[in-house]
């Protein structure tokens, strides 16, 4: 349907991206990922016609239908929610215009009612045939699974948050059902279950799909193919996020193979021409070599270089074993409870994550737990000794634009002994990307220089409100490491399931003005509970996925619980490491004769070892019991 030849970008004397090949055609969904900076909405801009290439073509029939979700939405909408979303069915939504106005027109008193009569019928039987009656029907489905509820189909669209407005454009797209569709970061404004629910719209999407999603899990389920922006073209993998990985291994593998051959035959060929160079026999044979030297063409070892590195985070004061705890807390705007009777405590070190629809009630904890809010009837409180640091979805916007990548996140910050630029070097701006100005960081960017601004200050409680918007792949990575190393207690709220599964050791399910606590991270708190939200959207999606992609994709999801289950035995290692430390710490203060001249110091010193002890037996059961499964 669309097809891309040698496409090329650059900006200045800096090159985005050349010979770029695409074909989006009906039923190819394709995921386009790469690092920030790597030209991904460049070249979203050039496919949708808003920008032009420098080099190559663009090849669109002429009575193609294109739907794009860019990450910034601009604003034009006057009508309510569910006109807006109606709007998008195109002619269909045009009869249904014209149909009103008749049924308007045959109520006034007219000499021409004959006529508005049969034109009347004319439409009504077309609108009809083109199923225009179950339209809103299908409207009010598509909104359904992305959050809405029914009383807020009739709400103005410019009443709605900016987050909210980017739901009401991608139902409008899913309603129209376009030949291309083209989304731009979908699942940055929606909750857990409706992610999950896009998934099942799109797995069986008839049309052409090429989207950008730093989300593993969501591109596993609906990706046929992964097309990544790297070494400044486009590189194409077939399969979901999982068979890319492993592709791209391979592929680098045979590369830097096929490099390494080339050296030793570059330095074979090198050897001889200096051993026999000044010899008149060898003279022919050398200058036959020299020649097929000049001409050789290295192969060039693609760039591992990622942004990864080690955290060494400061040790955070320590606060009570209780750091957030509430008490039959029952918290509401006005007089209608949002969420009721929560009673559960958050200890320290422990990374929690909360989940649920948007608007059941998440934040509204958070505000409450942090003294922004007052609880009507219980109560809610963090504990002794708690400092906190918190990291909203908007923060990155309040980055100072004019100053410098390391200035903005130095700001007030006492250093002491660390070097601050190697702290931002672990967070993806190592060397001159540190001076670079913070306007001209792109999004993704400016999210992780304000993650790092929140997670370096000395604090023993981190509380993130969607950390991955706007993040690449890569950047999650950064986060997920941060997160695993961070030695105090998180609160974290994110629709990223591949970071919960990878960093929480609790959740939170906040949902029907209740909110109930998980041991670990089980399944099926990360689907949706209602299975009417998985109904078909409209009549132009499919009834069924194709049974290979499904094949695919459960295979995708048993590779990825492989290497979760691998992640969470090297993290078990790492705290038992560092719980039998603690273990023989306290075992060395209580074998010291002087000790026993302060028996309240002994009394806590043995409390303290008895704690230590039981922790490191029960993280080594669950590593003995993690690590079983592993062998099985």
């Amino acid at each position: 349907m669309l097809t891309a030849s040698g496409l090329g970008r650059s900006y200045g004397p800096r090159t985005l991206f050349s010979d770029v090949t695409l074909q989006l055609s009906a039923g190819r969904r394709i995921a386009l990922v790469g690092g920030n900076g790597t030209g991904k909405t460049s070249l979203i801009e050039i496919l949708v016609g808003d920008a032009d290439p420098d080099e190559g073509t663009i090849t669109r029939p002429k009575d193609m239908t294109l739907g794009y979700l860019p990450q910034d939405l601009v604003d034009t909408a006057t009508g309510s929610v569910i006109e807006e979303v109606i709007a998008g069915a195109g002619p269909l939504a045009d009869l249904a215009h014209r149909l009103h106005e008749l049924e308007h027109a045959l109520t006034q008193p007219s000499d021409d009612y004959d006529n508005v009569l049969a034109d009347y019928g004319e439409v009504q039987g077309r609108f009809e045939s083109m199923g225009g009656y179950a339209l809103e029907a299908d409207a009010r489905k598509v909104l359904s699974g992305l959050g809405f509820k029914d009383s807020d189909a009739d709400r103005p669209v410019r009443e709605l948050s900016g987050g909210w407005r980017m739901r009401v454009a991608l139902a409008r797209l899913l309603l129209a059902s376009p030949d291309v569709l083209i989304l731009d970061e979908p699942t940055n404004h929606l909750d857990v279950d409706s992610v999950a629910w896009l998934e099942q719209q799109l797995a069986a999407w008839p049309g052409a799909l090429l989207f950008v999603s730093h989300d593993r899990d969501f591109i596993d389920a609906v990706a046929d193919r992964v097309v990544e922006l790297a070494e400044g073209t486009a590189l194409e993998y077939v399969g979901g996020f999982a068979e890319f990985v492993v592709a791209r291994e391979e592929r680098l593998q045979r590369i830097e193979a096929a490099a390494a051959r080339q050296a030793k035959e570059v330095a074979r060929v090198e050897q001889f021409v200096d051993r026999f160079r000044y010899k008149a026999t060898k003279a022919r044979q050398v200058q036959s070599r020299i020649k097929t030297l000049e001409k050789l063409e290295m192969i060039k070892v693609p760039d591992r270089k990622e942004l990864v590195a080690k955290f060494q985070f400061p040790e955070p004061p320590r606060s009570s074993r209780v750091v957030a705890e509430f008490d039959h807390a029952t918290i509401g705007y006005g007089d209608i409870p949002v969420v009721s009777d929560v009673t559960l405590a958050v200890e320290r070190g422990q990374t929690v994550a909360l989940v649920g629809p948007n608007g059941a009630g998440k934040t509204t904890l958070l505000r409450l737990i942090l003294g922004e809010l007052t609880a009507s009837s219980g109560n809610a409180q963090l504990g002794n000794n708690v400092k906190v640091a918190m990291f909203h979805q908007h923060q990155a916007d309040e980055l100072d634009l004019d100053k410098t990548a390391i200035a903005a996140f130095s700001g007030g910050i006492d250093a002491g002994k660390r070097n601050l630029r190697t702290i931002l070097g672990s967070f993806g701006f190592p060397g001159d990307a540190a001076d670079r100005m913070v306007r001209d960081l792109s999004g993704g960017e400016r999210t992780r220089l304000a993650l790092a601004r929140t997670m370096i200050e000395p604090v023993n409680l981190l509380v993130l409100d969607e950390p991955t918007n706007h993040l690449d792949l890569p950047s999650c990575d950064v986060l997920e490491d941060a997160l695993s190393a961070y030695p105090g207690t998180v609160l974290l709220v994110t629709h990223d399931r591949h970071l919960i599964r990878s960093v929480s050791d609790a959740v939170i399910d906040v949902r029907d003005g209740h909110a109930t606590w998980y041991d670990g991270v089980p399944e099926d708190v990360l689907t949706p509970p209602d299975p009417s939200k998985v109904a078909k959207a409209s009549s132009g999606l499919a009834k069924t996925a194709d049974p290979r992609t499904e094949k695919r994709r459960e295979g995708a999801k048993a590779r990825q619980g492989f290497n979760d289950l691998r992640k969470k035995v090297q993290k078990l290692e790492r705290e038992l490491e560092k719980a039998e430390g603690a273990v023989a710490s306290l075992q060395a203060q209580l074998a010291d004769p002087d000790i026993y001249d302060r028996p309240e110091e002994v009394h806590r010193l043995a409390t303290e070892h008895e704690a230590a002890k039981e922790k490191a037996a029960r993280l080594m059961d669950e590593w003995t019991s993690a690590a079983e499964r592993i062998e099985d």
